[in-house]
């Protein structure tokens, strides 16, 4: 199913598929994309089209917080393209979703259309079942294109434009998910912890180990290192081990500029996760 998703993206001119990544326990799925603006913008519509017939959301659970099959479309500028575009094609998908696809669509982040719905946890309050029994009756539920309900198995999307995020993780050595739930409280910002981190707990049962799940939304305001020594650090006073972390899907090189790589004590990191490496060509 995955590698269906993934290679509706593949047919298209000037478009590469950078990464695709999945994790079982969240249930969750990422494919990262690079191209000229248009073709993207294609790419992605025909992915959007592949996950629909695909996935029902009647059936899906998951650790992770969704809302829909295809949860989730950022748009990045990486070069040569402004947020404004990004924006504008991030509108421009929006209402073809909803037209075509009878597909509810919230614009979020840059592309926003109301302070509410620019932090993405705040548009997925509830998740998918939530949404389902909020959506045809609460005015603040309504979406920004398509229906004022869900698609039968495709549930709603989200769509938006921001700057690059890195999808951090921190596992520790507990089966005590309160201890990952504790440590993402105190790192993620709307608790009070680091600028831009929006952070969760999660059991990852099958591994024995729990897990802090992190989207650093501005690497330049709170960085890898930074939350990784404050998780270590909390951790140890409540004699749980850091196991490793994690980054998920791809990472800009300014990102990794001034940071001890060891120190982070990363598993499975590849040099092409690296998104300038993936750019030469």
């Amino acid at each position: 199913m995955i590698k269906k998703i993934a290679g509706a993206a593949r047919g298209f001119k000037k478009v590469k598929v950078l990464d695709v990544e999945w994790d079982k326990d969240h249930n969750r799925s990422l494919v990262t994309l690079v191209g000229e603006p248009e073709p993207v913008f294609e790419a992605v519509l025909q992915i959007i089209k592949v996950a629909t017939k695909l996935i029902d959301m009647g059936k899906h659970q998951g650790e992770h917080p969704r809302i829909g099959a295809t949860d989730v479309v950022p748009f990045i500028p990486v070069a040569g393209v402004s947020m404004e575009e990004c924006i504008d094609l991030a509108e421009r998908l929006g209402k073809r979703v909803g037209e075509e696809l009878k597909i509810p669509v919230y614009l979020y982040e840059a592309a926003a259309t109301r302070p509410e719905r620019i932090n993405l946890a705040d548009v997925r309050k509830g998740e998918y079942e939530g949404l389902k029994q909020e959506i045809e009756t609460n005015p603040d539920r309504k979406p920004d294109f398509g229906p004022q309900k869900m698609h039968p198995t495709a549930g709603a999307i989200v769509i938006g434009a921001r700057k690059f995020l890195i999808a951090y993780n921190v596992n520790l050595e507990t089966q005590d998910v309160q201890v990952a739930k504790d440590m993402a409280k105190l790192v993620r910002e709307r608790d009070g912890g680091f600028p831009a981190v929006k952070a969760l707990g999660f059991e990852i049962a099958d591994k024995g180990y729990v897990q802090v799940s992190m989207n650093l939304c501005d690497f330049e305001k709170t960085n890898m290192d930074k939350v990784f020594r404050k998780i270590k650090e909390e951790a140890e006073k409540r004699g749980v081990k850091v196991l490793g972390s994690e980054i998920y899907g791809m990472v800009p090189m300014a990102a990794l500029k001034g940071i001890d790589i060891k120190e982070l004590q990363l598993i499975d990191f590849k040099e092409n996760q690296i998104l300038e490496k993936n750019l030469k060509d």
